[in-house]
């Protein structure tokens, strides 16, 4: 079986539940596909990184990060699967609010400079909310966000919204993929 395959039926698995149930966007919604109950597992985390890293193997890209918590095994298996493979790629992750100790940082990981090229990633892209909250963090360092990547697209309004960004939305699944 392909990996696209066996992602798509570990996720339908071990991740996805029909049921109405409440979303951080306040929405509520007649399924949940909760990502993380596979990106934390071995398999997930090899299945998600390897997709990703294909995607983004041959284009001109320095940098993947994206928002805490979703991004967090995401970035860190990428950047695995980019050292083995020899491609130089830095991992960050942005905080939804600064410490407030230490360095008060919102930016985690890898230090960012104006040049890079970033593609940030996410588990679930609904409203694009989360994503968006990054590029702005990173716009206000102005670094480049060049796409996003989503595990799953629930297509209700994330593509469209990041498009106001000028940054497409890539995803390895849609709703369709699960409905």
């Amino acid at each position: 079986m392909n990996k696209k395959k066996e992602l798509l039926a570990l996720l339908k698995k071990k991740s996805f539940l029909k049921k109405k149930i409440k979303l951080s966007s306040g929405k509520i919604s007649n399924f949940y596909i909760d990502v993380r109950k596979v990106s934390l597992s071995p398999q997930g985390v090899y299945l998600i990184s390897h997709l990703i890293f294909n995607l983004l193997k041959n284009k001109k890209v320095t940098a993947i990060g994206g928002p805490t918590l979703g991004a967090d095994p995401i970035v860190s298996g990428v950047c695995y699967v980019a050292y083995k493979n020899k491609k130089k790629l830095k991992g960050f992750l942005v905080r939804k609010l600064p410490k407030k100790h230490g360095r008060q940082k919102l930016i985690e990981g890898q230090v960012l400079t104006s040049k890079e090229r970033v593609i940030i990633v996410d588990d679930v892209a609904t409203s694009g909310s989360s994503l968006i909250k990054t590029i702005e963090v990173l716009k206000k360092e102005k670094i480049k966000v060049v796409a996003a990547v989503s595990v799953v697209d629930r297509e209700e309004g994330a593509r469209e919204a990041l498009a106001c960004y000028n940054c497409p939305l890539i995803s390895l699944f849609t709703k369709s993929d699960f409905l």
